[in-house]
């Protein structure tokens, strides 16, 4: 398999600002370009899913971390004080 990131390469990334979009651009070695070319790669489709399944990742992290503050005080919380939140909450 060929290594196409080699510790030296330097990406670059461009942003500009299109009405409520913002483009993303990417400096990435002509090799890779070909390849990509060459297999039918669009980089849009790819970078967009890589953006995407990056921010789940990262938001499912935060809930997790504040989960578990969360769930450090729940039991100092008692049974009675549940039950009556879950019945004020019902009367809404």
């Amino acid at each position: 398999m060929v290594n196409l990131f080699k510790p030296s390469m330097k990406i670059i990334f461009v942003v500009i600002c299109v009405g409520d979009y913002v483009v993303i651009g990417a400096k990435i070695p002509r090799e890779t370009k070909k390849l990509m070319d060459e297999l039918g790669i669009k980089p849009g489709p790819l970078i967009r899913r890589a953006v995407n399944e990056e921010i789940r990742r990262r938001l499912l992290s935060r809930l997790e971390e504040e989960a578990r503050e969360l769930s450090s005080e729940l039991p100092y919380i008692s049974d009675e004080e549940i039950a009556e939140l879950i019945r004020e909450d019902r009367g809404r």
